[in-house]
């Protein structure tokens, strides 16, 4: 009985397995463009018959974009700007997430409701008041202004994802912990947070990501003042409306690329136990 099962089975699993190959390379198929047009020659990116192969690889997009002078500072800056949105948006969530999860206080259900509103808001609807808010706070032109509102963004994914962590932690391990003479620092630190910690991996990936790739930010707020800029506003010195640097787009957003990547591959067990978590949550 199990055997004519899973004969019965098996087309559906293979259409299954077929879909998601052809998912795959549909998802797949733009990146490995952007990095074969980063190899292509002048000519090949050039030619009305764009073919999806290249026999003799180039190196020469590549030169261009490492050859640019500034090109090193605005990848230290993206760096700067992601570490820094990584790290303070999984502590002020960590907290915050135990903050709503153990105590009980006024106004608690509407700030969680606050925290999906914020999330329902598009981004470009709130760019020309932050501008004038940057303007305020003397942040213009500054990593700070860049570092702040992806902060901001990223904390109400962040706490509602950690929210689930904090609550799988038993109340009973909290109170042994008291009992043993632990204070609420040592619990909150040496306890809890290696025990939420995939979460936090999980949700350090998408602010990651997000700060990495902003180019509306950056585009706005920082005006004047090059040497703030980040890796994306480096794709304008490639793009010309009347003559772009194809070659040379495409190479730097390789170069983009492989960070995210590193990143990723670097956290990839605790991202899956991270999302298994929240999603059994």
């Amino acid at each position: 009985m199990n055997l004519v099962r899973a004969q019965l089975h098996r087309p559906w699993r293979l259409a299954a397995e077929l879909s998601a190959l052809l998912v795959a390379a549909v998802v797949a198929f733009p990146l490995y463009w952007m990095v074969l047009s980063a190899f292509k020659p002048a000519g090949e990116i050039e030619s009305s018959e764009p073919r999806p192969w290249t026999l003799s690889p180039s190196l020469d997009s590549f030169r261009r974009v490492f050859g640019q002078q500034d090109f090193g500072r605005y990848f230290v800056n993206s760096l700067v700007v992601a570490g820094s949105v990584v790290i303070a948006s999984a502590l002020v969530a960590f907290l915050a997430a135990t903050a709503v999860t153990r105590f009980r206080f006024r106004f608690r259900t509407t700030l969680l409701i606050m925290f999906l509103v914020a999330q329902m808001v598009p981004v470009e609807a709130l760019t020309i008041p932050m501008f004038f808010q940057m303007r305020d706070f003397g942040l213009l032109n500054s990593l700070g202004s860049l570092i702040l509102p992806h902060i901001a963004f990223s904390l109400p994914f962040a706490i509602w994802m950690l929210r689930g962590f904090v609550k799988a932690v038993p109340e009973a391990l909290e109170e042994a912990a008291y009992m043993d003479g632990a204070s609420r620092g040592r619990f909150l630190w040496q306890i809890l947070f290696p025990l939420v910690f995939p979460g936090l991996v999980a949700t350090s990936v998408f602010s990651f990501i997000s700060a990495w790739n902003d180019f509306l930010f950056a585009k706005s707020f920082i005006i004047s003042d090059t040497s703030q800029s980040t890796l994306p506003m480096a794709l304008l010195v490639f793009y010309k409306p009347d003559e772009p640097d194809w070659g040379g787009v495409m190479a730097a957003s390789t170069v983009m690329t492989i960070p995210v990547l590193v990143f990723f591959v670097l956290v990839q067990r605790r991202l899956v136990s991270g999302l298994g978590g929240a999603v059994k949550d």
